[in-house]
């Protein structure tokens, strides 16, 4: 009878080694968390891909759960949106001429909503569908400072606003352009 060498505990000791591979990542990641300097003030560099991750992300979701507005647009809902907006919206994201300085300081940064982008004639969220605003208006989006204005405003309200942020490239009329420029 021929003896053994040892090699039948092959696997098990390959399987023993994938563990504790796993283990010794995981406890070095935790470690990096609790005595590290993980990225977490607003100022500090993101995460290696983090924008990508957590855009793709969001835009799935909101992908799946975007609505249709159940209203058109007109100085009604204009001006519901825009006394929606001075009370909920123009601290973060300014007013039309009017900036807010802390916004920048963000991570990430509150976009100023009546402000051109660098290129073209895009104008705040203009050029998103209405679906997608009013989706980040009612949920918000987790680890920015968008809170969800879902248990706050009624649904109306939200649709109000995001159809005044929809057409905020457009000339308004002068009644909501009055309620916007209001301290």
């Amino acid at each position: 009878m021929a003896k053994s060498n040892g090699s039948g505990g092959g696997f098990g000791k390959v399987f023993l080694g994938f563990v504790l591979g796993i283990v010794v990542v995981v406890a070095g990641i935790a470690a990096y968390l609790q005595w590290g300097s993980p990225p977490v003030a607003t100022a500090d560099k993101a995460f290696p891909f983090e924008r990508k991750i957590v855009s793709s992300l969001l835009d799935a979701r909101i992908t799946r759960q975007t609505k249709t507005p159940p209203f058109g647009t007109s100085e009604d809902v204009y001006e519901g949106g825009a006394k929606v907006y001075m009370m909920e919206c123009s601290a973060c994201h300014g007013t039309p001429g009017h900036d807010v300085r802390f916004a920048k300081y963000m991570y990430p940064a509150a976009p100023m909503l009546w402000k051109k982008h660098a290129r073209g004639n895009v104008v705040g969220v203009s050029d998103d569908e209405a679906g997608v605003t009013y989706w980040k208006v009612a949920n918000g989006i987790r680890l920015t400072g968008m809170p969800a204005f879902d248990h706050v405003l009624t649904d109306t309200q939200m649709w109000q606003v995001t159809l005044l942020l929809k057409n905020a490239d457009q000339q308004l009329p002068d009644p909501v352009t009055k309620i916007l420029a209001t301290p």
